[in-house]
């Protein structure tokens, strides 16, 4: 807070403190027994003299005369713009001069401690050191039964704006006492710390000194008119488009977070005091994502738009607006997702901003980040996370570092339905035929170019449609299907989420369809690839309605072509018999990748990446013989490679043909396959 906006407060106390000293004399003139010993108990006459005889502490003496209006307004026009906090407040609060004088009665005691025991002196109570309501009137001027009274009713500014608070309601209107909160006092003071009673729901945005889009200058342009109630749909974006906006008219935001709030116990009464700090910050509030607020919690929307009367506020989300939230009719928009080059541009500020100028060439960040959905406070998130990766090795920050940071940012919500897997294989890892291999690749080109494709280029306009990219893996248990997942996961550079199908099937009608739309809501939110295993499961055919039981399981069929078609993320389905898939999910996917049993050539490959580079080799190891004679797909021979290490540790010695027959032997067994002596040929005899 700058000098000359103290002076102005203090000269307008000074005003309070003059007032005071006349009541303070009119009453001694008046009192009968002015030498009572009992009188106030703990502040006689003579105390008094002695608390006025002292030098004020918090401003400059007073003087025999009050400032005169020419000197409050030199000393108001004597405050850099935008101006002294006190005037400031009348403005954005609507206060009338009687409400600023009251306010500042009632504030006094917070900034010199002389006024508590004069207070409790003019009280006639020394227990009662802060102004009752007929005290203020009195000291303003106004009579205890006129208008002023009505200046601490709970719609009156003053109350309803959290400026003043009236306590003990269960004494009679003019001795209740009247207190200024602290953030209040705090404010006034020059100090602009949000409220810490709601530090942990909202938080005040940084100024931005990038130019607002096009988009954020409309908006901003239109509440200059008047307009206070927006609604923005996006999944991205839309939080900084309200900053932006409100920046065009000189306001800052006050961000709220839903699900904080949401969280609270009682929210409700926290309302009051956010509203406030927006005031007091002369902000609008930019509340979302509204998808974090339950349906039976409209009533927590309805009271913020009520609360935030006069003040632009925002709300965003995915959600379209519904008119039981407000008979205000808001201004909804659409917010586009940003351009590849707008999220490079992010990245590159926030990188800057965590304190390294990223070390990833121009184009690499720009590819590597088309594909990951951030709002604005994710990616300075994920910036700081990468920045501090790379700090502990001493390194600039790479592309390893950002996509770490990316999955930081992947919120619990889905792994309460889906188990998530980091991946750790990359594509030198998959031993598959050349035609899967494509289709493989085409399903990370779609991944990494759907919001050009899908967006821009507008190649799947209309209907209600998403930007998903969906793909079938088909074939025989242990193919490599799951694995496959994993890798285009970590080509991405996203997690890879396993949907747990015994969190989604329930027995009783409709309650699958829930779990099913709570999966694909949550991995809207999630920078990573949804994997429905064994989706057969769930995505079977239709079947002829001959009972209740089919008309249901056709609905939940039914449900699933629906939201596949509107689905804006990464899912992976795999099934073990293609046949088992209705044509109508067919029809929607965009990659079919099916994975045949390997052949002679693969299985020795796969052999020899199932049994590593670390693990000792016997000479006898014969990994052709073994690749020719037992037909196993790659998942058997992981467990086939893993059972002989075993052996071998507990003998001592290198893996040999010895361990790998008996771990064939021992997955025959489990296959439930018949074990033919032909088949293993010299070393059949052996054993």
């Amino acid at each position: 807070m700058t000098g000359p906006d103290l002076n102005y407060l203090w000269a307008r106390l000074g005003l309070i403190e003059r007032r005071v000293r006349e009541v303070v004399a009119a009453r001694r003139a008046a009192d009968p027994q002015p030498d009572d010993p009992y009188r106030g108990l703990y502040v006689t006459p003579d105390d008094v003299d002695r608390i006025l005889a002292s030098p004020a502490k918090s401003w400059a003496a007073t003087r025999d005369d009050d400032p005169a209006s020419a000197e409050l307004d030199a000393l108001a026009a004597a405050v850099p713009e935008p101006g002294p906090r006190l005037l400031r407040l009348t403005e954005d609060f609507g206060l009338t001069a009687l409400d600023l004088e009251l306010l500042l009665v009632a504030m006094a005691p917070d900034v010199d401690v002389r006024f508590e025991p004069l207070y409790g002196y003019l009280n006639d109570d020394v227990t009662r050191r802060r102004p009752t309501t007929g005290l203020a009137l009195e000291l303003c001027g106004v009579p205890a039964a006129g208008d002023g009274r009505f200046r601490f009713a709970a719609g009156a500014p003053l109350v309803a704006g959290g400026l003043l608070e009236v306590q003990e309601p269960e004494r009679p209107a003019l001795s209740r006492t009247l207190r200024v909160p602290d953030r209040v006092v705090a404010h006034l003071l020059g100090n602009d710390d949000i409220d810490p009673h709601i530090a942990r729901l909202a938080r005040l945005d940084h100024a931005d000194p990038r130019p607002p889009d096009v988009l954020a200058k409309r908006i901003g342009a239109a509440l200059d008119t008047g307009i206070r109630l927006v609604h923005l749909t996006g999944a991205e974006g839309a939080m900084q488009v309200a900053t932006d906006a409100l920046a065009v008219g000189g306001r800052r935001a006050l961000i709220l977070d839903a699900g904080e709030l949401a969280g609270e116990p009682e929210p409700l009464p926290v309302l009051p005091a956010l509203v406030r700090e927006a005031r007091l910050h002369r902000a609008g509030i930019v509340f979302g994502p509204l998808e974090a607020l339950e349906r039976e919690q409209a009533r927590l929307l309805r009271a913020i738009v009520a609360s935030a009367a006069g003040i632009p506020l925002f709300l965003h989300g995915s959600r379209s607006w519904d008119p039981a939230w407000s008979r205000q009719a808001p201004v909804s928009i659409r917010v586009a997702a940003p351009k590849p080059e707008q999220r490079a541009r992010a990245w590159r500020e926030a990188l800057a901003a965590a304190g390294d100028a990223a070390a990833v060439p121009e184009s690499a960040l720009v590819d590597a980040l088309t594909r990951y959905r951030l709002d604005a406070d994710q990616v300075v998130r994920a910036a700081s996370v990468a920045t501090q990766l790379a700090t502990l090795d001493a390194r600039p920050v790479g592309l390893d570092d950002l996509r770490a940071g990316v999955r930081a940012q992947n919120g619990a919500g889905l792994e309460r339905l889906a188990r998530r897997i980091t991946p750790a294989v990359h594509w030198d890892d998959l031993v598959l035929p050349e035609p899967t291999h494509r289709h493989l690749a085409e399903l990370s080109m779609r991944a990494r170019h759907r919001d050009l494709v899908l967006g821009d280029w507008r190649m799947r306009p209309g209907g209600g449609r998403g930007r998903g990219v969906i793909a079938l893996f088909a074939g025989e248990s242990g193919t490599g299907k799951t694995m496959s997942a994993e890798v285009v996961a970590a080509d991405l550079g996203m997690d890879l989420y396993v949907v747990d199908l015994s969190t989604v099937v329930d027995k009783y009608v409709g309650e699958t369809e829930k779990n099913l739309e709570r999966i694909f809501t949550e991995a809207v939110g999630v920078n990573g690839v949804l994997l429905f295993d064994e989706a057969d499961a769930i995505f079977g055919k239709r079947s002829q309605v001959k009972d209740a039981h089919d008309r249901y399981a056709n609905v939940e069929s039914a449900f699933l072509l629906q939201r596949m078609e509107t689905f804006d993320g990464i899912a992976i389905l795999t099934t073990n018999l293609r046949a088992n898939l209705d044509d109508a999910f067919t029809r929607r996917l965009d990659v079919i990748a099916d994975f045949p049993m390997p052949g002679p050539e693969q299985r020795q490959a796969l052999w020899d990446r199932c049994l590593g580079s670390a693990i000792p080799r016997a000479e006898d190891l014969d990994l052709a013989f073994c690749a020719e004679r037992f037909g196993l797909a790659g998942g058997s021979i992981r467990s086939c490679a893993i059972t002989a290490a075993y052996l071998a540790a507990e003998a001592g010695r290198p893996v040999g043909m010895d361990e790998l027959i008996t771990s064939v032997r021992q997955e025959y067994g489990k296959l439930g396959r018949l074990v033919l002596e032909s088949e293993f040929g010299q070393w059949a005899a052996e054993r």
